[in-house]
């Protein structure tokens, strides 16, 4: 089988790499094509274009980006008529993917979604779009199916992957010796995102609130698609070590977090790392966003608790004096932080079993072989 993934971030590259693990183990002679990063190369196959050069977040930088999405778009394109996969597997990104799921179905190729578009959160109409150009949706939040089926759609339920990803994590118990620069003292990780965009607003306020706490080392998770050099240029002579490829390694050995939101607070969660979510935008996309967004919070831990569990400093609230104020409590207030971990309990309960990676995979496979049974009947009648 020829399967055609499409990831447009680290979240992505992190699913569609476990996702293309678990189709090899059903289907051994599966070959690959994709848009992803690093973890999806490391699984085989021929990467097209890296993620490095695709995400984009907020209107107005996608607005100022039009030319290298439009690229990107017309190459991916013009790279599936050229494969002909048997399937189009969309991870994530809805506003380049759902582009593409329009034209695999035009084009009369199978397409599968994996990861929903948080359509519940703003312009809910988009469902209808969405009912027209996706073949198969498959959906890790729970609360999604309920939602999709109160617009008459039926999505496929595979649970979340980031327990898969967890379930295979296996701590490297060299990991401080490993990296010399960092000490003795307690540490807080700070994981500032993966896009140029947010380490430039969100590194700059960690590094001056690093300052307050003398007492902790302070480490950043870098990205892949980046280098020391450019996360140094926001550190203000402050010495702090920087470790690729290793965020839940660093995560592990953690006394708390300042975590970008996205799906590294659920995975600080998930690792029982109490933390402080952070988020600082382009003031125009900020202001566009919260007109449309109807949503209580923006962090996955809260959306799934559906309760303020861990703390969210947005734009303005996201300044050194909270971030600060925040971390104190975090590491010095033995209630507020039992508080905090004794909800985590709960989401783990909530969030269920590992197995994502592989339902998915098996259910693309399913819908492979009945859409090909499909086109034989139709060939002979």
């Amino acid at each position: 089988m020829k399967y055609y993934l499409i990831a447009g971030e680290a979240s992505g590259d992190l699913h569609g790499a476990n996702l293309m693990k678990a189709l090899k183990a059903k289907n051994p002679q599966a070959e690959f094509r994709f848009f992803g990063g690093d973890k999806m190369l490391a699984e085989g196959g021929t990467l097209v274009k890296h993620i490095k050069e695709m995400a984009f977040m907020g209107f107005i930088e996608v607005v100022t980006n039009l030319n290298s999405i439009f690229k990107n778009l017309a190459l991916c394109k013009t790279d599936i008529l050229f494969w002909k996969p048997d399937v189009v597997v969309l991870i994530d990104f809805p506003g380049f993917n759902l582009k593409i799921a329009e034209f695999a179905k035009q084009n009369n190729f199978l397409n599968c979604f994996y990861i929903s578009p948080k359509v519940w959160a703003w312009n809910q109409k988009r469902v209808i779009k969405i009912k027209r150009i996706v073949d198969h949706l498959f959906c890790i939040l729970p609360f999604e199916v309920d939602f999709y089926a109160s617009w008459g759609m039926q999505v496929d339920y595979v649970g979340n992957p980031l327990l898969d990803a967890i379930a295979d994590f296996k701590p490297n118990e060299n990991f401080i010796l490993e990296n010399p620069a960092i000490t003795h003292k307690k540490i807080i990780a700070l994981l500032p995102g993966s896009r140029k965009q947010e380490i430039s607003r969100l590194l700059p306020i960690m590094m001056e609130a690093s300052l307050q706490f003398p007492d902790f080392q302070f480490v950043v998770a870098g990205a892949p698609n980046f280098n020391l050099a450019y996360y140094q240029q926001f550190f203000n002579g402050v010495e702090v070590p920087v470790v690729f490829n290793a965020t839940y390694d660093l995560l592990h050995v953690a006394d708390a977090a300042i975590v970008a939101s996205g799906t590294a607070t659920l995975e600080a969660a998930l690792l029982n790392v109490p933390q402080a979510v952070v988020y600082m935008g382009h003031p125009i996309s900020i202001t566009i966003a919260r007109m449309v967004v109807k949503i209580k919070f923006i962090s996955l831990v809260n959306l799934i608790m559906n309760q303020l569990v861990v703390k969210e400093l947005i734009q303005a609230d996201c300044s050194v004096k909270n971030i600060t104020d925040e971390i104190n409590l975090l590491v010095n207030n033995k209630d507020y932080r039992a508080t905090m971990l004794t909800n985590y309990d709960q989401l783990d309960i909530k969030m269920g079993t590992p197995g994502a990676s592989a339902k998915t995979a098996g259910l693309i496979l399913k819908y492979i072989k009945e859409k090909k049974l499909k086109q034989s009947i139709e060939t002979i009648t």
